[in-house]
């Protein structure tokens, strides 16, 4: 049996994951998918588009897909979704996890990597992010699980547009490109975003096309318009308008915005030692692993023709051979590291010591 792909959603208390969500189920699109609720609340799917009384465990939907709400442990939900589905007991294409607008998408991550069972029957495909645009702002300021959803993500939906200024759009993605570099960010009407961006995004697989260069932002990268005045190293002081909070915010925050959730690019030309390396970076994730939250990079090491991908959430970290570098392709290792409040000095000092 293939894998099952998994994509978590998350995002902050009213940023419309049920709107998503929704949309998702009931869309025509021949799949089945089945639906992991952290918690049921008035914030989670309405019973209309449920069919059976809530007390079960696993609920079969109008519309063939299933909805399951987590009483116990993640794991022990997913190996019974996965029994069940081999036993041909549950029809489900793939699984959709929505966490509570509280939590660390971390954990729920790293369930996917730490534990052998649930690896065999999953794939973790990607973890999708909600921001409102309304709120966000007052949100990221005050409330450190919001800027770590941030932090996660391989996609962000910013939803709610429509109620705030293009200005106070573009300051909002602006902010979040400095936060993480690497998701894409799309504005989202009503919940309304197509299947194709939603799921199947290879977020976590390894040999994914990486956009973990700031420069991609000089490329117009889903957004028209035109950010070359921004091409400053991301997390380091910046006078965009985004950076400076409203007075009128009742905050007295009118310093600088310094969101501890940065992220920086390592580049070099130079090969790595792959014995430095990992010691380095075993050191790192041993101190740091908590606060460190994505990292992913194309590295070139010496010994091998092939690039060497990497990627890593808080303590677990894989790598993996990718393609050949090409005859005339400059070989240069990339890095990303998105964190709270990460020695930016000594990562990237430990990291030019590792090289050949």
């Amino acid at each position: 049996m293939s894998l099952i792909p998994a994509t978590i959603l998350t995002g902050f208390l009213g940023s419309g994951k049920t709107t998503l969500l929704k949309r998702v189920l009931e869309e025509a699109h021949g799949q089945k998918i089945a639906v992991i609720e952290n918690e049921f609340g008035e914030e989670n799917i309405d019973n209309e588009i449920l069919v059976a009384d809530t007390n079960e465990q696993i609920i079969q939907m109008s519309n063939g897909c299933i909805c399951c709400s987590i009483r116990e442990d993640l794991r022990a939900t997913l190996q019974l979704l996965a029994a069940k589905k081999r036993k041909g007991l549950l029809d489900f294409d793939r699984v959709v996890i929505e966490t509570t607008g509280l939590a660390d998408p971390g954990p729920v991550a790293q369930t996917f990597f730490m534990d052998d069972e649930i690896a065999e029957s999953f794939l973790l495909d990607s973890i999708l992010t909600l921001v409102d645009a309304k709120h966000a702002a007052q949100q990221l300021n005050d409330r450190q699980e919001a800027r770590r959803q941030v932090g996660f993500a391989d996609q962000i939906f910013i939803s709610k547009t429509d109620l705030v200024s293009a200005e106070e759009t573009d300051a909002l993605m602006h902010r979040l490109k400095h936060m993480n570099p690497r998701a894409p960010q799309k504005a989202v009407h009503f919940g309304e975003v197509a299947i194709k961006d939603v799921f199947d995004l290879r977020g976590f697989n390894l040999n994914a096309k990486l956009d973990i260069d700031p420069d991609f932002l000089s490329e117009g990268h889903d957004h028209g318009h035109d950010h070359h005045d921004h091409d400053h190293a991301h997390g380091e002081h910046c006078n965009h308008p985004s950076h400076q909070h409203d007075h009128e915010q009742g905050h007295g925050h009118h310093h600088h915005h310094d969101d501890d959730v940065k992220s920086f690019v390592f580049r070099s030309e130079r090969a790595f030692d792959p014995a430095k390396l990992e010691d380095f970076l075993g050191a790192i994730v041993n101190i740091y692993g908590p606060r460190m939250l994505r990292y992913k990079g194309v590295l070139n090491m010496k010994g091998t023709e092939r690039k060497v991908i990497f990627q890593g959430v808080h303590q677990l970290m894989g790598s993996d051979l990718g393609p050949e570098w090409g005859k005339d392709e400059t070989r240069i290792s990339k890095m990303v590291f998105i964190g709270l409040d990460l020695p930016r000095d000594i990562f990237l000092q430990g990291l030019e010591q590792s090289l050949v």
